[in-house]
């Protein structure tokens, strides 16, 4: 008797410190997580409003981000910001056009720092292109980013999955790039417009697989450059001819680690720039880190993305202080209904915790290439017409969808 009275007591100072144990890595975890919080509302990470999508209307919508915290994890040395300086100089030339000379046809896409339009020039060419995309820098952004926008842009030349740079004017405000021209917009609002005739199209899964494919490509590319992305979301990816030539574009918040002394212990020179919280992974909200593997984590969501036809990450999320405790505690976006299996166990790849666990960008097009060489029949796709009959449809109908619903795409 007296035995199992000391087994019992034995048993339940166990369970007792146990609990203490649990309880305390919690409360921890907690207040980890009340910290972080708080230090983005200091930083006024927080917008109480949710911002729109992009919309072909004739004042655009704004693409809402969210700001670095003032500990983000990248800053230069003395010695290379002389370099940059260096570099950037060498940007200035003599401007071959202002914007008097661009005729804005149709509005792609908006953000904090620009605005995208198809366009051409209202006399000759920019270097034999007739038609172009070009961006046109917002008031108050300053030229050391549109600099350095250029910068990752000349890098990464000559990449047929990266929206090519032709020309630009940073001589007067506003700042404007030029770019390769690309038929559709971007890949969201083509997802979004051609819903009903992907959603009956048998090959769908074929068709977004190569899509994928195309975007994992440039983003290897991107890493053999020593380029982290930032802002990989499916706004962010051009259409020329889908799903063969989709392109990455937008580098406003793309970072050259071959010109930074330190990539986790200092911080981001100024406070006040954006990130788009629902594509960033859990260790920047930890430990403000942002690596390669936080552009293979944003991947993923960009996977999620494509198999929704552009819906919006953690959908039932309103807030940023839901989105950032959401992503903090380990959850994850939901298994979107229909997609294969193998895209799905990619997906998955990508948001596995700690972050060394997730595959590089090699592996992922390795992955891709199998997949599509395992399919039974190939997608020839050599032309959208079989999904959108002309361009002039596809714009009419984007632009009769937007007059019957304002579409919002936040950054929180």
């Amino acid at each position: 008797m007296c035995l199992e009275f000391y087994i019992a007591i034995g048993v339940l100072f166990f369970f007792l410190l146990l609990f203490i144990v649990l309880f305390t890595v919690f409360l921890r975890k907690y207040r980890s997580l009340v910290r972080t919080v708080q230090r983005l509302q200091k930083s006024k990470f927080v917008l109480d409003h949710l911002p729109q999508l992009e919309t072909p209307v004739v004042t655009p919508p704004v693409e809402d981000e969210e700001q670095f915290p003032p500990q983000t994890p990248v800053q230069t040395t003395s010695t290379v910001r002389l370099s940059s300086k260096r570099l950037l100089k060498g940007l200035q030339q003599e401007p071959r056009f202002t914007k008097s000379d661009l005729n804005l046809l149709q509005l792609i896409k908006a953000g904090k720092e620009g605005v995208f339009y198809q366009a051409r020039m209202s006399r000759g060419t920019c270097k034999g292109h007739s038609m172009f995309t070009c961006k046109i820098s917002k008031e108050g952004v300053r030229p050391k980013h549109v600099d350095m926008e250029i910068c990752i842009m000349r890098k990464l030349v000559h990449h047929k999955n990266i929206l090519q740079l032709l020309d630009w004017n940073t001589s007067e405000q506003p700042n404007i790039l030029i770019m390769e021209y690309v038929s559709y917009g971007t890949l969201r609002t083509f997802l979004q417009t051609n819903r009903v005739n992907l959603s009956g199209n048998p090959e769908l899964q074929s068709l977004l697989t190569i899509a994928s494919y195309h975007i994992a490509l440039a983003m290897q590319h991107l890493r053999s450059k020593m380029i982290v992305h930032c802002d990989l979301a499916l706004r962010n990816i051009m259409v020329s001819k889908f799903p063969w030539e989709v392109k990455l574009a937008e580098f406003g918040l793309a970072r050259d680690l071959t010109r930074m002394a330190s990539r986790r212990r200092s911080r981001w020179k100024n406070p006040q720039r954006r990130v788009p919280l629902r594509w960033y992974p859990p260790e920047y909200f930890k430990n403000n880190y942002y690596s390669f593997k936080g552009d293979v984590w944003a991947f993923g969501i960009v996977l999620w993305e494509m198999q929704t036809f552009g819906t919006l990450p953690y959908p039932n999320l309103e807030t940023s202080e839901e989105v950032v405790f959401h992503i903090y505690m380990g959850h994850k976006n939901t298994n979107p209904e229909g997609c294969r299996p193998e895209i799905l166990h990619i997906m998955r790849d990508c948001w596995q915790e700690p972050y060394t666990l997730r595959p590089s960008f090699k592996d992922i097009v390795c992955m891709l290439e199998n997949i599509m060489e395992d399919d039974a029949d190939y997608v020839d796709v050599e032309s959208p017409q079989s999904l959108v009959k002309d361009q002039a449809e596809y714009h009419e109908a984007k632009g009769l969808r937007a007059s019957v619903v304002f579409e919002e795409e936040p950054y929180s």
